[in-house]
Parts: structure tokens; C-alpha cells; sequence
């Protein structure tokens, strides 16, 4: 089992020996903001510049944070609690993203009271708020961004307003049969939050730090195995993230610091990307369970009150108070 998976592991990396890729555009709520080609500044982007598509190696390595060598970017967009977020990534020279093994996670940080344009990264407290593996037995979420779709997610309902990085990343595992063979992307976009949502996360991480070269999600000997189990690196899904209902983002002001200068950048409209990924709002499961596809936000619930003349649909949510269901049937 092992000769095969070191055979799948090399075949899966020849053709893509050089090709690699980063995070071309980010959609906030059908707003497109373009980034930069990686090494080749055109113009200003809320996505953090790296100087290279290549992979950062190594759990330890100092820009695990952001990606290799990442500048500070100068725009700051807008969005809010329940935003919808959805990020293409390309391959070098044009060229769709190469690798089709591997988890795709996402995690925010506050900036707190800099302003996210001038935010040192390495200073950053993150929390989880999604990862997507698994489709099914053999195939990955990444196969679809292979396909050139893009990924989407929705931001938590109960952010605090304020300035935040997104720390959007994929892990490729086609040469995770070997310890430190495993590829980080990370990619970071600064966004201000508006909204007047309260939520705190209840455990944050560092980059480097969250990671160990060794641990399983990371170094993996049975990735190419038909049916494996694949257990996600890093913390647990955020309680902001797990405990979130569907709601309808706010309309509300963005709060930027004092003497900001915000850029809001030419926008092109909604994306014309397909997105076929399913969005994967995450639930509340701890990072060391096994997965074989994308965490689901708390949803709310549907239930029929059974064949009367009062047959209605009843919408309450997961949580629904046990006190309430009985004012509710004295009511009736």
C-alpha cells in the first residue's frame, strides 16, 4: 500500500513540477476585487502580494501567515457579518490551479486598533471559520477549483465590527506521503466589518505555530488510499463560525478607524465565475474529527404540524427554547 501511494503521490506531481498558483480575485457580496499576479504589482487590492506562486514549505516557515513574502496590501473593502465571500484561484501563467489533493481552509484575525493596510500579520490571533475536504471516497472539494471554479463561504453572523484579515488557504497533499512534503497557500484579504454584531472567539492561533509538520492532515501516508479518512490540521471550527444561523447580512455603515484612507477600488460587478464548490460554512466539530466533505452551518429547522385544517409549515430554529414550544401549543 505504501509503493502505491508513493507512486500515486509522484505521478500526481509530474506534470505540475513547476506550476503552482495564488488567489486571483476575491467576490465580497457580488463586489469583484482583482489581485495582483504574484511578483507583478499592476494595481491596488485588498488581496495581500506575494512574490511568488510557488508553495510555502514547511509548518514552521515564517510566511505561513500570509504567503511567501506578502506585502501589505492598500485597500480595505467593506462587508459584514453574514457576508458572502468567494475566492478564484488561478495557476501560474494563466493556467488553472494544478493540484486536485487537499483541504481548503479558512480563518479570519482581527486587526484590532491598526488600521488592517497596516497590520503586521505575524501579530495576528486567528480563528477557523470553514474547511471543506472530502466530496466523497476518493475525490476532493480542490478537484472543483482544479475545474476552475471558485469557492465560496459565508463570513459569521456575529462578528464585531472592525477591521479583519481573511487567511484563505489551500494545503496540496500530493507529496504528503513524505513528512514536509505537504504545500501551503495562504492568501490574505483585509476587509472592515460593519454590522453591530458582538461575537468574541472563544480560541485563537498563530502562524507559524497552529501547524506541525507531523501532524495528521499534514503528513498523511494513506492520502491516495480509496475510502482514507482525512482529519484537518489546526484548531476546531470557531464557536463564532459553529454556532451561526442563516440571517440576512446588515445594511449598515462600515465603521473604518479615524483617519483611515480607505480604498474601495473599481469594482466589476458580480463575479461571472462559475461557483460550483458548495459553500461551506463550518460547524462546530473540533479539528482532530474526521471529515470526507465540507462542515454545514446550524441550519434552521423545518417541521409539519400534521394533516388539519391547520397544516402549516413551522420554521424554528435548532436551538428552539422547550419553554417557548409550550406557550406556543397553550397558545394554539
Amino acid at each position: 500500500m505504501k509503493h502505491f501511494a508513493l507512486v500515486a503521490a509522484l505521478s500526481a506531481a509530474l506534470p505540475y513540477v513547476s506550476a503552482h498558483g495564488f488567489v486571483s480575485q476575491v467576490v465580497i457580496d457580488g463586489q469583484t476585487y482583482e489581485g495582483n499576479v504574484p511578483n507583478e504589482y499592476k494595481g491596488p487590492s485588498p488581496i495581500r502580494l506575494i512574490s511568488d506562486i510557488s508553495p510555502v514549505k514547511g509548518a514552521s516557515n515564517k510566511d505561513l501567515f500570509c504567503g511567501l513574502n506578502a506585502a501589505l496590501a492598500e485597500m480595505i473593502v467593506p462587508a459584514n457579518p453574514g457576508s458572502n465571500v468567494t475566492f478564484q484561484w488561478s495557476g501560474g501563467a494563466g493556467q488553472k490551479w494544478p493540484h486536485n489533493t487537499g483541504p481548503l481552509m479558512t480563518y479570519m484575525a482581527s486587526c484590532g486598533s491598526t488600521s488592517c493596510d497596516k497590520f503586521d500579520s505575524l501579530d495576528a490571533e486567528w480563528f477557523k471559520i470553514d474547511e471543506a475536504g472530502k466530496k466523497d471516497a476518493d475525490t476532493w472539494i480542490q478537484q472543483d477549483i482544479v475545474n476552475g471554479d471558485s469557492y465560496s463561504l459565508t463570513l459569521p453572523s456575529d462578528l464585531s465590527p472592525g477591521g479583519y484579515l481573511i487567511r484563505h488557504e489551500i494545503i496540496a497533499l500530493h507529496l504528503a506521503v513524505t513528512l514536509g512534503g505537504a504545500e501551503f497557500y495562504p492568501s490574505c484579504t483585509q476587509i472592515q466589518v460593519g454590522g453591530n454584531g458582538n461575537g468574541q472567539p472563544n480560541q485563537t492561533v498563530h502562524f507559524p505555530g497552529a501547524y506541525s509538520d507531523n501532524d495528521p492532515g499534514i503528513f498523511d501516508p494513506t492520502v491516495f488510499d480509496s475510502g482514507s479518512t482525512y482529519v484537518f490540521p489546526g484548531p476546531a471550527i470557531s464557536n463564532l463560525a459553529s454556532t451561526q444561523e442563516e440571517v440576512t447580512p446588515p445594511v449598515s455603515s462600515v465603521p473604518f478607524p479615524s483617519g483611515t484612507a480607505v480604498q474601495t477600488g473599481k469594482a466589476s460587478g458580480a463575479s461571472s465565475t462559475k461557483v460550483s464548490a458548495p459553500s461551506a460554512s463550518a460547524s462546530g466539530s473540533t479539528s482532530n474529527n474526521a471529515s470526507t466533505g465540507s462542515k454545514s452551518q446550524c441550519k434552521l429547522k423545518k417541521r409539519a404540524a400534521g394533516n388539519s385544517s391547520e397544516d402549516l409549515v413551522v420554521v424554528r430554529p435548532r436551538h428552539f427554547s422547550r419553554v417557548m414550544a409550550r406557550l406556543l401549543r397553550h397558545s394554539s
